[in-house]
């Protein structure tokens, strides 16, 4: 997996952190913890920019961040889990791979500017 990808992976797992703790920060500690994992997580999504495309570094890292919030919801925190659920998240994650398995690996991006 080359470089760019893994922090696609890395800005994911940040945005998971700092999505739950939107929810459940209640202090000026936990708020500030939250706000500093936004900025690193969009700095580490802007660097992976640098040489995939946008559109679809942004739709694998929200799915990312999407699934991965859920399934911390369900697992930590004890929201309601569904079949219907787990469904959806499988298939946003089908879509997830199938987007970075039909990403042209590359250097630059193309149309380089």
């Amino acid at each position: 997996m080359n470089t760019s990808w893994f922090l696609v992976i890395v800005a994911g797992i940040i945005e998971v952190l700092w999505a739950v703790g939107l929810k459940h920060s209640d202090d000026f500690i936990s708020w500030s913890a939250t706000i500093l994992l936004i900025y690193f997580s969009f700095v580490v999504l802007i660097k992976a920019t640098q040489k995939l495309p946008v559109a679809t570094v942004y739709a694998v890292f929200t799915g990312i961040g999407t699934a991965g919030t859920v399934l911390v919801e369900i697992l930590l925190f004890g929201e309601a889990f569904s079949g219907t659920k787990l469904f959806f998240i499988l298939l946003l994650l089908l879509g997830v791979i199938g987007l970075k398995l039909v990403t042209p690996p590359s250097d630059e991006k193309e149309g380089g500017v």
